[in-house]
């Protein structure tokens, strides 16, 4: 059984938070908190986030063994970018763009649904 978790409008750019997200992917939870702890980066400290809340999912709403559970997919996609003017050389005006993302954090036990 699977759980997911999604934090929407992450303020990372997808391309930093992306080289932090291939660290984790396919690894146990605790491994993964492990190697998201001894990073230092923002894009560990939001993904780590996410995947605690996950992992709440999986163990409050489903029952599941914390010890068990394993990343099974993860992804970043690109959120709105957000347009802002900054002042430049001779008078003119550059355009600076903020990134956002969307986090997404799915763990799995490896057991499937039994259906009666």
């Amino acid at each position: 059984m699977e759980t997911y978790a999604i934090h929407k409008g992450a303020m990372i750019a997808p391309r930093k938070a992306r080289m932090t997200l291939d660290l984790i992917r396919g690894k146990k939870v605790a491994e993964a908190r492990a190697i998201l702890m001894n990073t230092n980066t923002k894009g560990s400290r939001l993904i780590s986030k996410v995947l605690n809340s996950a992992v709440a999912n999986a163990v409050n709403n489903l029952n599941l063994d914390e010890n068990k559970l394993y990343i099974k997919e993860t992804y970043i996609n690109e959120g709105t970018t957000l347009k802002r003017s900054k002042i430049a050389s001779r008078g003119s005006v550059d355009r600076r763009d903020k990134r956002t993302s969307h986090i997404y954090v799915c763990v799995s036990d490896g057991e499937t649904i039994k259906e009666d």
